[in-house]
This record gives structure tokens, sequence and C-alpha cells, in this order.
């Protein structure tokens, strides 16, 4: 069930989502008019609407899509953890494909797993329990585990693999965020399956 803090939470999400979203921008030297303001306030606004989007939906369709309406808001805060940390590992080594991205991949994956782990407990599921905060951590962390792995698979070999036409057109930096994005897209659906049946399950 949504309540009217969840609008807010929703909100605190898309602006921090919008935050980071200003540093991956500046590492990849890309601007547009009124960014700050399209990240800071737009991006707010529009996490807080979907929250209430899938609030709308989930009382007239699925209970779950409420669920998801949530679990987007957090899951692109989390994204942004990941892209904002593989960006300065990829500018602090230089690395932008191959095995070895696989590895710079993690650290923001994982930071993002931590995250995601309580934005999930505390306010996607609401799965509050007197068995201590990270009772359901190790569960959680194996189904993040899982999705580094199909996410680092796709990322080496979206950059690996990909014809270099494509890559010299787009930039390096550039195509490996397309790769992580594509990869990304995979993790959401496996991980919202195994945090509700599996990890969150009631």
């Amino acid at each position: 069930m949504i309540i009217k803090k969840d609008y807010w939470i929703g909100a605190i999400a898309g602006f921090l989502t919008g935050a980071l979203a200003l540093a991956i921008l500046y590492f990849l030297k890309i601007s547009f008019p009124y960014q700050n303001l399209a990240a800071l306030v737009l991006l707010p606004v529009l996490w807080a609407a979907g929250v209430w989007f899938g609030d709308f939906l989930g009382a007239r369709v699925k209970p779950f899509v409420s669920q998801f309406g949530r679990y987007a808001a957090a899951g692109f805060l989390s994204t942004a953890i990941d892209f904002s940390v593989l960006n300065l590992t990829s500018y602090l080594t230089g690395v932008t494909a191959g095995i070895i991205v696989g590895w710079v991949n993690a650290p923001g994956f994982l930071i993002a797993v931590v995250n995601g782990y309580l934005w999930n407990k505390l306010w996607v599921f609401k799965d509050y329990n007197n068995d201590g905060l990270f009772r359901d951590f190790p569960k959680f962390f194996a189904v993040g585990i899982g999705g580094l792995i199909i996410n680092s698979v796709l990322i080496i070999a979206l950059t690996t693999y990909a014809p270099a036409s494509i890559i010299e057109t787009i930039g390096p930096s550039k195509w490996l965020n397309y790769a992580k994005f594509i990869a990304n897209i995979a993790v959401l659906i496996w991980n919202f399956t195994g945090f509700k049946f599996i990890v969150f399950k009631k």
C-alpha cells in the first residue's frame, strides 16, 4: 500500500539519481541546455509521479504493480550509482573493453547491490521484521551475484565483439555505457523476480 510519504521518498530517489546522472555526463563530456534543472528538479517530479502511477495501476490491475513503481524509482538510483562508479573506475584505469572490463564493472555493481538491498527491504517491499536489518542480505546478495554475472558477461561481449566501426563512431567510453544500459535491462527483470519471489517473499 502506498502512502503520501512514499511520493516524497520517490522524489528523494529522483534527486539523488539526477545528481549522479550529472556526474556521469561529466565523465562522458556530454552537456545540454538546462541539464541541471532537468536532473535536479524534473527527475524528482517524474520519480514521484512514477510511484503514484504505479499505485494507480496497482489498485486497478495487480497489487504487485504498485511495488514495481517503487522498485523502478529505487532501481534507477542503484543504476545511477552503478554507472557513476563504473565511469569513475573506467576513467581512473583507462579500461573500456575486454575481459578486464568485468572487474571494472564489479565495484559499482556491488555498491549498488547494497544500496538496492536497503531500499528494497525498507521501502519497496517493506519487509520489516525483528530478525535484524541484514537477515535477508545473503539471499539478496546471491540474487545480486547472479545479476552481476549476467551484467558482466553482456558488457564484456558487447564491448569486445561489437564492430569496431560502431565503437569508433560512438567512442569507447560512450559505447561502454550503452553496453551497460543494455545489460541492465536484462538484470532489471532478473532482480525484480528474484527479490520478490526469493528474498522478500511473504
